[in-house]
This record gives structure tokens, sequence and C-alpha cells, in this order.
């Protein structure tokens, strides 16, 4: 039987973005999933990231799956 992938596999990741008035949003950056991490620390672990820790209290963030991002971007 043939192995598929030939590598360890991604655990994926996120795409991160800012709000920046009443329905915009401005893309900060991405950030790779850490295996074996909880849905919501992942996501609050990815915007820690993708801001370099500089997140503000009141700043409103959102978290997309990378894989969801791109799907989006299809339509």
């Amino acid at each position: 039987m043939a192995e598929t992938g030939g590598g360890p596999r991604s655990a994926g990741g996120f795409v991160v973005l800012r709000e920046v008035g009443e329905g915009r949003w401005r893309v900060v950056g991405e950030s790779d999933r850490r295996p074996g991490v909880r849905s919501e620390a992942a996501r609050l672990q990815a915007v820690q990231d993708a801001t370099g820790g500089t997140a503000g209290t009141g700043e409103v963030y959102a978290v997309v799956l990378r894989s969801e991002w791109r799907q989006a971007q299809r339509l």
C-alpha cells in the first residue's frame, strides 16, 4: 500500500484580522497552528503571533482557519 503525504502532517494555520472600523477588517498576518493546542487557545496564540505580542486591550480580532480563508477567496 502506498503512503500518502510523505511527511509529518501539518496542523494548519490561521489568518488573523483586526477590526479597523465598523464592519471593516484588515489582515494582520498569519500564524501556524501548534499541534495539541485546543481551538480557543490556538486562536489566542495566533493573535499574539501575528501582532508580535502587541495586541491592545479593546482591539477586536478575528481568527480564520487558513484553509477557510483560501476557500473563501475562490468565490
